[in-house]
């Protein structure tokens, strides 16, 4: 039989421990909105009450962010696509995950931050998201990216 003697030695490498979590059971929302004007600024007060529902509104410029983020993300959605789109927010692990889901079929391209009136959310999303992408969903496509919810050293990083 193993016996263990001199207490327990902490891990050396805690992936996340010091990572700072949503509450139990408050990792994930979803929902869709009808394509008008005003659904962005639904969406961008649904992230706002849920990352302060999670307890993640105090982290540095992460709400400021995520909701500048969604909001650049809805209005392309509604611009290009002009469907319904669907949020959804998933946090856990120290990162905090946005998508925006729509009929679209045109992949975002990232433009130069020149003098336009428009066509630099892609340009804000690669400027502060920690990674971020676009895949297909069948008839449509979700555009994510993804935030760090704390000043962990690695924090909402991809694992290698």
């Amino acid at each position: 039989m193993l016996e263990l003697s001199g207490g327990r030695l902490p891990d050396p490498h805690p992936p996340y421990g010091a990572c700072l979590q949503p509450p139990l059971r408050a990792g994930n929302l979803s929902v869709g909105y009808d394509p008008r004007p005003s659904a962005v600024g639904e969406a961008r007060a649904e992230v706002r009450r849920q990352l302060e529902g999670w307890g993640l509104a105090d982290h540095g410029d992460l709400l400021d962010t995520a909701v500048l983020l969604v909001s650049e993300l809805a209005t392309n959605a509604l611009l290009h696509s002009a469907s319904h789109f669907r949020l959804t927010l998933s946090a856990a692990h120290g990162v905090l995950r946005c998508e925006v889901t729509d009929t679209g079929r045109r992949t975002p391209q990232v433009l130069e931050a020149g003098c336009a009136e428009s066509g630099r959310g892609m340009f804000l999303v690669e400027a502060l998201a920690r990674r971020w992408g676009c895949h297909q969903d069948g008839t449509g496509k979700t555009v994510w990216f993804e935030l760090g919810t704390c000043g962990c050293d690695g924090c909402g990083r991809r694992l290698r």
